[in-house]
């Protein structure tokens, strides 16, 4: 069998449908991508036994139809380089061989057999649905991933918590020392559920998910779920377990509150960073009379660094210890451009939210202090 097909199209997906793949598979077949040419249709997928990718691309022609596997190393790397144009590939069943053909040359490889590759799980006949617009989910899970866990013992940790409430849409993270709660209010599905998301099925989808797509919907059980947009579809295997609560952790009331630019806060975060003690990445902030001072140091190699910022804070003074890099990486994600940081004691949480006035997606970011040496 022939078809024809466009060099860039196909790359694209093969590229956007290893991301899926490990790097040490149990199966030797999952080194391989699956062709199923059909109907004037390729589609692709790729998995690692847990996760399925599945995607599909356009033929310009087609003469027969078939189904074959083939190395995703040696298919991605010999259109690379390809300038768009239309690529020929030809199947030959009976001796198992793939031939390109595109202007400047051609390439061959061995195919394998499809029938032992493994099909997908997919979700039971009851499974939930649910369905938001695509930059919804992306933005949750690009404000939560970071919070994620990498715990062998407590693996709920290891993924972001979707909290369906029948007026709202909760993504949550945490890895016990910082904790992101997005709450989504233009979502009223009706439904009352959760589910968490595995860390590796996020990061494959911040990679391969456009904010242009209109719609994307989820179904899940209790251990399997479906994603779908528009260009793919995923099928993977949930964390099971129960999420912990994290509104137990968060603070009703911290009576000290800061509004300050958030780039200038990271600039001067970054700065101290470099002088903030290897071992606990500790930056202290002292708050008094619309100032905010950082102060990072490492005593064991006599370096310090102090930086002043104008805030807003009328408050008694107060001074508190956060990790450097966590709160970096806050000011980093928070999209607003003024920031309100809100502490009580040197023992209770501080509270990081953007200043703005977009009610229907709340972002509360919390982070546990750290003990300053006086």
């Amino acid at each position: 069998m022939e078809f024809k097909v466009s060099s860039s199209a196909l790359y694209s997906r093969l590229t956007a449908a290893s991301k899926v793949m490990g790097s040490k598979n149990s199966m030797p077949i999952l080194d391989c991508i699956l062709f199923d040419v059909k109907d004037g249709i390729i589609t692709i997928t790729a998995s690692d036994s847990e996760k399925y990718y599945i995607t599909s691309a356009p033929v310009i022609e087609q003469n027969g139809e078939a189904r074959f596997c083939i190395p995703a190393k040696t298919i991605i790397d010999s259109i690379k380089e390809l300038a768009e144009q239309p690529l020929t590939i030809t199947f030959n069943e009976e001796n198992m061989k793939v031939e390109g053909t595109h202007s400047s040359g051609s390439f061959s490889v061995m195919a394998q057999d499809a029938a032992p590759y493994p099909l997908a799980k997919k979700v039971s006949d009851g499974a939930t649905r649910l369905i938001m617009p695509a930059e919804v989910l992306l933005n949750g899970i690009n404000r939560c991933l970071f919070a994620t866990a990498n715990d062998e013992i407590r693996l709920v940790m290891n993924g972001i918590y979707v909290d369906i409430a029948p007026d709202h849409l909760i993504f949550a993270g945490t890895d016990g020392r910082k904790l992101v709660r997005n709450t989504v209010h233009s979502i009223k599905s009706g439904l009352t559920a959760g589910f968490i998301l595995p860390k590796k099925v996020c990061a494959i989808l911040k990679t391969v998910l456009n904010k242009d797509e209109e719609k994307v919907e989820i179904l899940f059980d209790s251990d399997k779920a479906t994603i779908k947009s528009e260009d793919m579809i995923m099928h993977f295997r949930l964390i099971e377990g129960r999420y912990p609560n994290y509104n137990a952790v968060i603070p009703q009331s911290n009576p000290f509150k800061a509004t300050v630019d958030r780039v200038a806060l990271a600039s001067a975060l970054k700065r101290v960073a470099v002088f903030c003690n290897q071992s606990s990445g500790l930056v202290k902030i002292e708050l008094s009379n619309n100032s905010m001072k950082l102060t990072g140091q490492d005593n064991e190699y006599a370096t310090s660094a102090e930086e002043f910022l104008i805030c807003d804070y009328n408050s008694n003074p107060i001074s508190i210890g956060f990790s450097c890099q966590f709160l970096l990486e806050i000011a980093n994600i928070i999209e607003s451009d003024t920031i309100t940081l809100e502490v009580a004691d040197p023992s209770r949480p501080g509270i990081i939210r953007p200043v703005g006035d977009n009610t229907d997606d709340e972002v509360l970011m919390l982070l546990m202090p750290m003990r300053v040496e006086d």
